[in-house]
């Protein structure tokens, strides 16, 4: 039975396909077309996920759709009349789009497909799908289950319970209340960009203090023990216009919202150290409440909150449940999923054995290329290239190369499904090194220097690097843990100040080693195996089980997909050497190889 998950038409359109319950291919339309956080229709994922099980969109017996879109018209609707004549505007911007296409989402659906479905469109609640998304694939026969985002039809959050092939919605919060969008108001607020930019202002907040926490829970929130709140709407905007924020939050504040690309201040690295830790705060006690309402020892997240692996970290480490796991893609694009799995458990009761390990098969669901594509495309631009036959020998050549501080960009396996490249799209460097954060940042991701760098280390051993226990996994670079005190630097901050504090190495691991000694940690095992054998070269070579791990990209642009992707990707950068399965190209030796400015690269294509 071939069922057919699909998200679209608002943020990160994916599609995913579960064969005879199995997630046999999932991705995200942004791979394909290159356009970030694409919402058209996943036609490219969709022609995939048929392609990788061999079936033709005739054969589906089930298309499922992530949320209700006449649900979420009504919240639309109602919310329009509630703030009228003040949210005109914004009606008249959003009601086109209504019209044209989000209303009539069955004959989207229809025309995407290219009229071959025969069958019936499930339609699921978007929270629903978040919550399939973040049990039905865990390792967990019964799990307590919290989503957390920006909105879905009208729910912002929920607690829910899974047992077996079923899920049981208990609790949630409502719009115009939401955690997502509180965390994206002073996303906005701190001049990065909403809907992609507060991952800038997770990482920013270290190095500032939270002197503004109680004065965003005494004037913006009433916040409960339980986790729920209501937000004070006079400092928000978004229910009427095209902005997060009011000129009252400019009051709070001490001025208006910071300019993007203008300097960053002590006040914008101090603003997100307070909402950091405010979503900590109510993050924590939800989880609290989640688990004194369900009685679980396993605790499942999802929903675009569930990305903030800080907060996830504290809950592993402060909270009441002994076990948790979080959906990969906790986004939007993961609700694809979520549709899917829901319809084969849930509406067809179809049971669930994962046998104590995740379905997720470590995420690596996306296009793999051939070794006869990669080699007519390196023909096809002239790229000089070595190919090793041979696997262990390429993965101590690749460990070689990291040991000698040169930058690789590592393309090899399945794509990743999700935000987070774990290996297989991946840039990844010598953690050792206290210039590689800088370098990185600046010549390779043309990127704003603050932005931390996540370690990917051999499971076996990240508890003698990290605050983790012996063995624990965190394959999918979803929780944060600090850097052991025995691999700590001392640190002469004295007279430091915000980004200043970056130059001051502060551990062994200096690369990956935040402000705050704290690191977003990924754990390699089977499930991630070219990683593995290269993570145990190096260490063979250095010492070192830890490498540096960020997404195979520069800013702006989505996670590679192809060769062609990254043959570009690595030309148009300062990379040092480029990997394309078993094929090594260096910088050096490629025909017009230049160094690249980041400034007249940003220039060039007036990234924000």
């Amino acid at each position: 039975m071939n069922i057919l998950g699909i998200s679209a038409f608002y943020h990160d359109s994916a599609a995913c396909l579960v064969q005879d319950g199995k997630i046999v291919a999932a991705a995200q339309e942004e791979r394909f077309t290159r356009k970030k956080h694409d919402a058209a229709f996943p036609k490219h994922a969709v022609e995939y996920c048929l392609a990788e099980a061999g079936i033709d969109a005739s054969e589906l017996d089930h298309v499922a759709f992530y949320d209700k879109p006449l649900l979420k018209f009504d919240r639309l609707l109602e919310t329009y009349i509630s703030y009228s004549p003040r949210g005109f505007k914004l009606f008249l911007m959003g009601l086109p789009l209504w019209l044209k296409q989000k209303l009539h989402t069955p004959r989207e659906l229809d025309q995407g497909l290219g009229g071959r479905f025969k069958g019936r469109y499930v339609f699921l609640e978007h929270h629903e799908s978040h919550a399939a998304s973040a049990f039905f694939p865990s390792p967990y026969d019964e799990a307590a289950i919290l989503t957390l985002d920006g909105v879905g039809e009208w729910a912002t959050g929920s607690i829910a319970v899974g047992r077996g092939h079923k899920i049981e919605m208990k609790r949630e919060l409502r719009f115009p209340h939401s955690l997502g969008l509180l965390y994206s108001a002073f996303t906005y607020f701190t001049g990065f960009r909403v809907n992609s930019g507060e991952y800038k202002l997770m990482g920013l907040a270290p190095y500032g203090a939270p002197i503004y926490k109680d004065r965003i829970l005494e004037h913006l929130l009433d916040l409960k023990e339980d986790g729920s709140f209501r937000m004070n709407l006079d400092y928000f905007a978004y229910t009427h216009r095209d902005v997060m924020t009011s000129r009252k939050m400019d009051d709070l504040f001490g001025g208006p919202p910071r300019t993007a690309e203008s300097d960053i201040t002590q006040r914008e690295m101090d603003i997100a150290a307070s909402i950091q830790a405010v979503t900590e705060e109510i993050v924590l006690r939800i989880a609290r409440h989640a688990h004194e309402l369900t009685g679980m020892k396993n605790l499942c997240m999802a929903g675009g909150v569930a990305l903030n692996c800080v907060a996830n970290g504290r809950v592993l480490r402060e909270g009441p449940f002994e076990n948790v796991w979080i959906q990969p893609a906790a986004g939007d694009a993961g609700g694809a999923l979520g549709a899917a799995t829901f319809v084969w458990h849930q509406l067809l009761e179809k049971p669930r054995d994962n046998g104590g390990q995740d379905a997720q098969q470590g995420s690596l669901l996306g296009p793999r290329a051939t070794a006869a594509e990669i080699r007519t495309y390196l023909d096809s631009v002239g790229a000089v290239y070595h190919h090793y036959e041979d696997e262990g020998k390429l993965c101590d050549r690749i460990g070689e190369l990291l040991a000698t501080e040169n930058v690789v960009g590592h393309m090899a396996d399945r794509m990743e499904f999700g935000p987070r490249a774990l290996g297989a799209r991946s840039i990844l460097g010598d953690a050792r090194s206290p210039k590689m954060q800088s370098v990185m940042n600046l010549k390779i991701k043309f990127r704003e220097s603050f932005r931390p760098f996540a370690p990917v280390g051999l499971r076996e051993h990240v508890h003698e690097y990290f605050g983790m226990r012996p063995n624990e996994e965190s394959p999918y670079m979803l929780q944060v843990a600090p850097v052991r005190e025995d691999k700590r630097l001392p640190a002469d901050d004295d007279g430091l100040v915000g980004i200043a504090k970056l130059h001051q190495p502060r551990s062994t691991v200096p690369a990956i080693t935040h402000v705050d000694y704290s690191a977003r940690v990924q754990t390699v095992d089977d499930r991630h195996p070219r990683l593995k054998r290269v993570l145990e070269a190096f260490k063979e070579r250095t010492g070192s089980p830890v490498l540096i791990n960020t997404s195979f990209n520069v800013r702006g642009e989505p996670i590679v997909c192809t060769p062609e992707d990254g043959y570009r990707c690595f030309m148009g950068t300062n990379m040092d050497v480029l990997v394309l399965e078993n094929f090594v190209l260096l910088k050096d030796e490629q025909p017009n190889a230049q160094i690249i400015d980041r400034d007249a690269y940003l220039a060039q294509f007036a990234l924000d």
